[in-house]
């Protein structure tokens, strides 16, 4: 059993207790938490399920990291607090610890952490994996399957559509995308240069999968208000006047023509820009259109919490694969084969990363 920590609060710390707990390879061994709130209490409760699980939460790493965990599954909010969360998952690859999380994006001061990631791996012989929860599985994995369909491929578009109509994030929503707020509101998640900062990551692993070179990238926003007053369960009311729907695009350009697209239609009500791609049964859908020879386009569709916690239990299961392997840096880009999470190089400006031996399919044990 390999003994694994999640740290972090909210909803993706909640997923990742559920993931590491129905994982048959893995242990919780402890849960870390800022909010002082949550200090004392159970695991289960905390991942809201209908048992306690033994594993009391704490605020002290010092403690948690002198057991030596295996793992860690980093949660702490890292597009929000890049900053401390950038020191954590430091600290975590210090202690030799495999570290999966989503990206930490250096927001606050423009810094790239790639090279102190790799110095930490180097030090503490931890291995660092950075996946996403937007999600992950659909603009990660899809695109690159469906690219391996045919050679012939000019471009690919990922696109997320998301009905926030029964999400309970209103911080996200209101304050970071401007949801119910008037269109004069300068929303920061649609600053400009913000888009590509968020997904200009996912842009360039596209322009991988496709094999091509990135010349400029562009970004397109648009924002359309409400007509009618909207009453949500989770997030209260939004006016009508205000931010409805918002549709943006990071669009990576090759001698001029966009090739490679992520593209985000968010509503906070169904009816909002009707003439806009939507979610035939609410809650999301990701698509992933691939033209050229052949032409593909795939369609998936989830609940609102579904998607963040698929992409989730992909971050906690890649945990067993990269406690096999030696200490590095790995990227979403070698999940185009299903029993490595090798990429040749690792990403972009790391080196020193050596590849790993021959490979050993994984296999799932039940729990005792």
């Amino acid at each position: 059993m390999i003994s694994t920590i999640v740290w972090g609060c909210g909803g993706i710390a909640r997923d990742a207790i559920r993931a590491v707990d129905a994982h048959p390879a893995l242990e919780l061994t402890a849960v870390l938490v800022t909010d002082p709130d949550r200090v004392g209490r159970d695991a289960g409760d905390l991942a809201e399920l209908d048992r306690a699980l033994g594993v009391v939460a704490t605020d002290d790493s010092a403690v948690v990291f002198a057991d030596r965990p295996r793992a860690v599954v980093y949660a702490g909010s890292g597009r929000t607090r890049s900053v401390d969360a950038r020191a954590d998952v430091l600290a975590a690859l210090r202690a030799g610890a495999v570290v999966v999380t989503p990206p930490v994006h250096p927001l606050r001061d423009h810094h790239d952490p790639r090279s102190e990631f790799a110095a930490a791996v180097a030090e503490g012989g931890g291995s660092l994996f950075v996946g996403d929860v937007d999600p992950g599985w659909a603009n990660h994995v899809l695109p690159l399957l469906l690219r391996g369909h045919g050679a012939g491929a000019t471009s690919i578009r990922y696109r997320e559509i998301v009905d926030y109509s029964e999400y309970d994030l209103p911080r996200s929503v209101r304050a970071l995308m401007g949801m119910g707020e008037p269109l004069s509101y300068r929303a920061p998640m649609f600053a400009p240069r913000m888009p590509t900062t968020v997904w200009g990551d996912r842009l360039r692993l596209l322009a991988r999968v496709l094999g091509v070179d990135v010349d400029e990238i562009r970004e397109t926003v648009e924002r359309l208000e409400l007509e009618v007053s909207v009453e949500t369960a989770t997030m209260g009311k939004f006016e009508s006047g205000g931010q409805g729907a918002v549709r943006f695009e990071v669009q990576g350009y090759v001698a001029g023509e966009p090739r490679v697209v992520i593209e985000h239609i968010g509503r906070i009500d169904p009816d909002c820009a009707p003439d806009w791609p939507t979610v035939s049964a609410g809650g999301a859908a990701h698509q992933v259109v691939v033209e050229g020879d052949p032409w593909v386009e795939t369609t998936i569709e989830s609940g609102p919490r579904d998607g963040t916690a698929a992409a989730v239990g992909r971050l906690v299961g890649a945990i067993e694969v990269l406690a096999g392997r030696p200490p590095g840096v790995y990227d979403a880009w070698a999940l185009r084969d299903c029993e490595s999470f090798w990429s040749p190089g690792g990403p972009e400006g790391l080196t020193g990363v050596e590849p790993p031996p021959e490979r050993v399919p994984v296999r799932y044990r039940p729990k005792a």
